[in-house]
């Protein structure tokens, strides 16, 4: 096992996102189902781990948490078939992809950046690395999230509307994917907003499971 995909918090050269990727997000949002993966990037700066707190950006009003399946990639590639696909994973991690809901709304509307509005500092929480065995069928998956103990996202990643050999192939076509690199694959319907002082709890059916606090301002 590579330790750059074990240490992909501080080896990992890319955070890829794709927004709107669960149906259930996409009815419950009133959004059109997109017809190709919509990729985002984060900063690595963005990485945090359990016990550093979340920041709400500067002048952000409105902090969303969303749950998602991270995909660790395991070695490098470039134009992968849709069939090769999971053989370039090299294991998973529980992620938090934290959003600057107002702004990222603006910017929607505007068609401005996204990318301060998604890779802020602490905006990407993730947990431990996850073996590939442990998760054999990552479109099976079941993704929660609760904040205060109140459940706010119960889904799972047979909802996907890219699944994860469409995405990796899909990014690899125009940028290299490369050893630690983290996909993040999309959240849930529940996507909410969090203030500071609040606590955040997510996780994966029962394999994996994790806990941050929003920092008080």
């Amino acid at each position: 096992m590579a330790s750059r995909i074990v240490n992909f918090v501080k080896e990992g050269r890319k955070i890829i996102g794709v927004a709107m990727n669960y149906r259930d997000l996409a009815k419950a949002t009133g959004a059109s189902i997109p017809k190709k993966p919509l990729v985002f990037l984060k900063a690595t700066s963005a990485y945090i781990e359990e016990g550093t707190p979340i920041q709400t950006p500067p002048e952000c009003k409105e902090l969303f948490q969303e749950v998602e399946l991270g995909v660790i990639i395991g070695k490098t590639g470039s134009k992968i078939p849709k069939a090769s696909v999971m053989d370039y994973i090299g294991g998973y991690t529980l992620a938090l992809d934290m959003t600057a809901m107002d702004f990222l709304r603006e910017a929607r509307q505007t068609g401005g950046s996204w990318e301060l509005y998604k890779g802020f500092d602490t905006a990407c929480p993730v947990g431990k690395f996850i073996p590939k065995a442990k998760i054999p069928d990552p479109h099976n998956v079941g993704l929660w999230s609760k904040v205060n103990g109140e459940l706010k996202q119960n889904g799972n990643s047979k909802d996907l509307i890219f699944d994860v050999p469409t995405i990796i192939s899909h990014v690899s076509n125009y940028m290299t994917v490369e050893e630690g690199d983290l996909i993040l694959t999309g959240s849930p319907a529940g996507i909410c907003q969090v203030n500071p002082g609040d606590k955040i709890t997510c996780g994966f059916s029962d394999i994996a499971e994790m806990t941050f606090h929003v920092a008080d301002k």
